[in-house]
């Protein structure tokens, strides 16, 4: 069995150098049979990385897929500035169909449209379904049986969400364009070709 501080450092390492999120399944399997250490060590190893990172610029993130390092989000001002490239801006339509999907899944692209009040282009449903942020999860048992959509596990790590329970309330979301440039900053981050380098 491998100690405490060896545990951390290997762990600490895996994850930072795996470019995506790593459950605690797949950290186990970094150690043979022998000293590969039970789900409570991981976990308890976890938890100390993340107090170490709690006062730097990075942090120990988990997610719906696994553990990840990441920039705070705190110093996103800073950070987008790192790269000139920009990425693309996502429209208003698409924010508001993802954030439909998400909080009223599984949705037909129908009952989007009525809630919106407007038609949802084709592009937008392509754009989220390329970026893997929607799937369609089945089809409604009425003529012309429409594509149910329903989010990804993508888009919860994308948005450091663990489950679609840590959505902001509907309630909270009061001021639209505060939080639209919220999360146009946190989608430049996440979308340039370093972001996943913290």
């Amino acid at each position: 069995m491998i100690s405490d501080e060896p545990l951390q450092r290997i762990l600490e390492a895996a994850i930072m150098v795996a470019g995506e999120p790593l459950s605690v399944a797949q950290l186990q399997k970094l150690f043979d049979e022998a000293e590969r250490p039970d789900t409570k060590d991981i976990k308890n190893a976890l938890n100390a990385i993340a107090a170490h990172y709690a006062d730097r610029g990075i942090e120990l993130k988990e997610t719906a897929s696994g553990y990840q390092f990441q920039a705070k989000a705190e110093f996103s001002t800073w950070l987008s500035k790192l790269w000139e490239e920009r990425p693309p801006k996502y429209s208003r339509a698409l924010l508001e169909t993802l954030a439909l999907i998400a909080y009223r899944q599984p949705i037909t692209r129908a009952e989007v449209e009525d809630i919106r009040g407007v038609t949802v282009s084709s592009h937008i449903t392509k754009t989220l379904l390329e970026r893997e942020w929607i799937r369609i999860i089945g089809y409604r048992e009425v003529p012309g049986k429409p594509a149910l959509y329903g989010t990804t596990k993508a888009f919860l790590d994308h948005f450091n969400l663990k489950t679609l329970d840590e959505l902001p309330p509907l309630a909270e979301l009061t001021d639209l364009d505060t939080q639209e440039a919220q999360l146009q900053v946190q989608l430049e981050l996440a979308t340039s070709p370093e972001a996943e380098t913290p």
